[in-house]
């Protein structure tokens, strides 16, 4: 017992005081906890790399995008904070969007460049940046203003939007990499897995070759960095990916590689493309000491077509109810792989509760820097977790729906304040009301890990405690103990006839 407690003090203590490792964040699209085999035993997509990963590092079971959908969670990840406090309460940004999160608001980025790292983004940003418009019309040879650069980001190479949202243009650190010409796009009647909307175009933005050319970039960024982290100077990169979200677009030797559709292959392609990562990690001699993470920004889509995965005996939420958009645990329960070598054990699985919020806190203690009032403010150190032990101290849980509903977590007890999905899935809210459902949902995950039977009704107290910790943690600004800290707007949650008492 002893013994066990020492280490516990003084591994953290050696983590902070090694060699900085560098650090790369992979944000995988639309791809479900089923669709990955280390956290599906069931999974029919093949994925070596992954299982690979997480044979090597730490696989979280329990961990969670703040949100359903692409914006919400992207702005969750990058600032520690939960998204429905920000001014987005609901749904996501378009690819001509303006800029969400504030040049003052500190990021993972603006941290790590503080802790003496250079920054990169390179993908699918999706939290907007402001493009020169004359009227409503995209001036691109002008300069693109507030993107991921005042965000922390030495520089960025990437898209605005998904990649079926127009204009389809890079755009690397505020240029324009060439003039659209023309306008493209694909109907779901033509391609019902590939399509994309109809828009401007660039003449080197080949929709099928995106997903490659990412990783191809992120890894000329790597070997380009590779010298300078070896000498003290390590870099981070964020590598949001724009797959397996439509269009589906597998190439070969992927496309129909998996024998079951487009998506299962394009999923393959992906975990194929993550190996290419970890092989210049490796060529460059820095695999030791950089720590990766995947994860994904939330469940599966159906555009994914679930009915063809069933037919395959392959589920993409893994066992768990709903899926994008909802606020059932198959919306916002994610894949969580985190892989580091010189620093975290190999062949860990923890049931431990996370959330993507937690990355703020864990990189800020891995580089020996102090918690601060503003930044991470929703997160939870990792780092005991990565060292063996059962909890981060994280309790509770706050996720959220397309549409802007809210369920709260508190260890096995999870309430929905919705009376339906909160999302795409059935039953959808007005169609939930318009039956007359009750008007929230609650769940014990250990007994009903497929939310099957509410609750409610039964556990009237039980209710009553989670909307009154709730209701001071939206409050408070903060899920974690300090300062309390003002949200960005004022925020409803209780549905409609709903009091706390």
């Amino acid at each position: 017992m002893i013994l066990r407690l020492l280490t516990i003090l003084i591994i953290p203590l050696l983590l902070s005081a090694a060699e900085k490792p560098n650090i790369i964040i992979v944000l995988a699209d639309d791809m479900g906890i089923g669709d990955m085999t280390p956290s599906n035993p069931d999974c029919k997509i093949k994925t070596p790399v992954l299982q690979k990963m997480a044979d090597e590092g730490i696989l979280f079971m329990d961990a969670h995008s703040t949100s359903a959908v692409c914006t919400p969670t992207r702005y969750g990840l990058l600032t520690g904070r939960y998204n429905w406090r920000s001014v987005k309460a609901r749904g996501v940004l378009s690819g001509t969007s303006p800029h969400l999160i504030p040049a003052d608001r500190p990021t993972l980025a603006h941290m790590l460049r503080k802790a003496g790292y250079t920054t990169q983004m390179i993908g699918k940003w999706h939290l907007g940046w402001d493009w020169h418009k004359d009227g409503n019309k995209i001036d691109f040879t002008k300069p693109v203003k507030n993107g991921p650069d005042i965000n922390g980001f030495d520089g960025y190479y990437g898209h605005c939007g998904s990649l079926d949202m127009p204009p389809y243009v890079w755009v690397d650190t505020g240029k324009c990499t060439a003039v659209p010409k023309r306008e493209e796009g694909v109907t779901s009647e033509e391609d019902p897995y590939g399509w994309y909307r109809k828009g401007p175009i660039s003449p080197d933005f080949k929709i099928d070759e995106v997903l490659p050319h990412l990783f191809d970039k992120s890894v000329e960024y790597i070997n380009e960095k590779a010298s300078a982290a070896k000498k003290g100077k390590p870099f981070f990169l964020y590598l949001p990916l724009p797959a397996p979200h439509t269009p589906i677009v597998p190439v070969p030797p992927f496309k129909d590689a998996s024998g079951i559709n487009p998506y299962a292959d394009f999923v393959m392609q992906c975990d194929h493309h993550m190996g290419q990562l970890f092989s210049a990690l490796k060529e460059n001699g820095i695999d030791e000491n950089t720590l990766v993470v995947f994860t994904t920004d939330n469940g599966c889509s159906p555009q994914g077509n679930f009915d063809v995965l069933k037919e395959h005996g392959h589920d993409p939420s893994g066992g768990f109810r709903g899926h994008k958009a909802d606020l059932y645990e198959g919306g916002h329960r994610v894949p969580f792989i985190v892989r580091w070598p010189k620093g975290i054990k190999a062949g860990q699985k923890t049931d431990a509760m996370a959330c993507h919020t937690d990355l703020y806190p864990t990189l800020e203690a891995i580089t020996d820097q102090s918690r601060k009032d503003i930044g991470g403010e929703d997160g939870y150190n990792l780092v005991p977790v990565f060292n063996g032990e059962r909890s981060t101290g994280r309790t509770t849980l706050i996720s959220h729906s397309i549409s802007g509903h809210f369920a709260f977590r508190q260890g096995d007890w999870k309430l929905c304040l919705s009376a339906g999905s909160g999302g795409w899935s059935m039953p959808r809210e007005r169609d939930a009301q318009k039956q007359g459902l009750p008007t929230m949902q609650l769940f014990n995950l250990a007994e009903d890990k497929a939310e099957k039977k509410n609750l409610v009704s039964k556990h009237p107290e039980r209710v009553q405690e989670l909307l009154k910790i709730l209701q001071k943690e939206i409050n408070n600004g903060r899920c974690t103990p300090g300062k309390k800290i003002p949200n960005d707007r004022e925020i409803s949650f209780l549905p409609k006839g709903v009091a706390i008492k």
